[in-house]
């Protein structure tokens, strides 16, 4: 990217952070998403570690201050200055205080669901930083104090939500992977019969041009129901396992968690932990490959999630089946076999798309949806996630081209949820924090390149 362009591109995005700069944290967007969400704010705090290291610890820090004593970190904390009707499910619908024992005193108030772990990712790039400024001092403080609650978190997501064993997470509800209404979701969905739910109204279809590009009004009713369930036993983790009609191994909740426990192995070192917590997140790190592994499928070249409630695969060519990648450390057939998938034509190299980014849904999925949230719009987040495994994978060349025209379809400096996959056409909300921040990210990487 030229030079110029650049220089605007990453002025465009310093400008999206500092407006959705709460003093201390930062709303995901201005009007569809005015809390503090939890994976946003890993990636947030990488965007935000190339304008002000101090405020990009911040950032991480005060997400932490609301993590539940059993080292959940909850997947949205609720702005208590934000309009009663602006975001939906609010904080009056999750009620974490005084219900759940585990949850922090409110305000503010919490969710009761988590999302993936990036926030380590975020802390060691404070770090790194940091050192080129002469900040390091300060910075190791920072992880000296924020260690202790990833070690936590990471031990939450170990046992509560892996009590087999497998290396696999557990999630509870498509809330907490991330990806939404992926057909990910599909067949475990299936178990779920809504019971009796009070009239609501969303308010996510108010900031989308046309109400195809969200969930339908019957996945937000399950959606729904779920929490419904989740708040009936207390979020007792054990309760949940035995009677919840929602329960799946996320596949690549999985791998960001080994990508994190690798970054949190680096932070361990830089703040002198004990040999047992190295020997742990190493074990850790070990037992998620080796669990991904279970869960390869060679008829798609992808890695499947799991539907525990069924004991069955859940098969859909979707970003989740690149796992392995996200998690590195891949034997050379096994990172062959996921770059042909990637470059097939059922992924980059479908003839259809504006530009060979990855499609949040394969074009050949039955459920594909080119502007339907996570049935086929490009997301830049994941974008970001596959060009840095590229990069641990050695993979410099493919890396190379993927953030160039990830950028080229951020030049106009609009910073979407994400984007129609043939046409580019940004959609979902305007002036997203991440997307904004791991643009400036990749930016730090620019080499002149047009």
């Amino acid at each position: 990217m030229r030079k110029a362009r650049a220089t605007y591109l990453a002025s465009m995005a310093e400008r999206v952070l500092r407006r959705n700069d709460m003093g201390g944290w930062t709303r995901a967007a201005p009007n569809l998403y005015p809390h503090q969400w939890s994976w946003d704010t890993g990636f947030i705090a990488i965007g935000l570690a190339h304008l002000d290291t101090p405020r990009a610890a911040r950032e991480l820090a005060s997400l932490f201050e609301r993590q539940w004593r059993n080292g959940k970190v909850p997947h949205i904390v609720f702005n208590p200055d934000a309009p009663p009707d602006s975001y939906f499910p609010g904080p009056e619908h999750w009620s974490s205080a005084g219900v759940y024992p585990e949850a922090p005193p409110a305000p503010p108030y919490t969710s009761c669901l988590c999302q993936p772990p990036t926030h380590a990712l975020g802390a060691l790039r404070v770090w790194e930083l940091a050192q080129e400024r002469d900040q390091a001092d300060a910075a190791r403080g920072f992880l000296s104090e924020i260690y202790p609650k990833l070690l936590a978190w990471h031990r939450y997501l170990a046992t509560e939500r892996d009590p087999e064993g497998s290396g696999l997470v557990t999630i509870n509800h498509p809330w907490e992977s991330g990806t939404d209404n992926s057909p990910r979701w599909d067949g475990a969905l299936q178990n779920v019969e809504v019971g009796d739910l009070p009239p609501f109204e969303r308010q996510d279809l108010d900031d989308v041009d046309h109400p195809t590009e969200r969930p339908t009004d019957e996945e937000y009713a399950r959606y729904l129901w779920l929490v419904e369930l989740i708040k009936r036993v207390r979020c007792d983790e054990a309760e949940i396992y035995v009677s919840h009609p929602f329960l799946v191994k996320d596949v690549l909740f999985s791998a960001i968690l080994v990508a994190a426990n690798e970054t949190l192995l680096e932070i361990a070192g830089v703040v002198g932990a004990p040999e047992k917590d190295m020997a742990l997140i190493e074990a850790w790190i070990s037992r998620g490959r080796a669990g991904l592994e279970e869960q390869w499928d060679p008829e798609l070249g992808l890695c499947v999630d799991h539907d525990l409630r069924r004991d069955a695969p859940l098969k859909a060519r979707t970003v989740g089946g690149f796992a392995p990648l996200v998690a590195g450390g891949q034997a050379p057939d096994r990172l062959d076999a996921l770059l042909r998938t990637l470059y097939s034509t059922a992924f980059l190299g479908n003839p259809k798309l504006r530009r060979p980014l990855p499609p949040s849904t394969s074009p050949t999925e039955a459920h594909f949806q080119p502007r339907n949230y996570w049935r086929g719009p490009v997301w830049p987040v994941i974008s970001w996630l596959l060009w840095r495994s590229l990069v641990r994978a050695g993979e410099h060349g493919r890396a190379y081209d993927l953030r160039r025209v990830a950028l080229q379809e951020l030049s106009g400096g609009t910073f979407a949820e994400y984007y129609e996959p043939f046409t580019g056409e940004p959609l979902g909300s305007d002036d997203q924090s991440w997307t904004a921040a791991v643009t400036l990210d990749w930016l730090s990487y620019d080499d002149g390149a047009s």
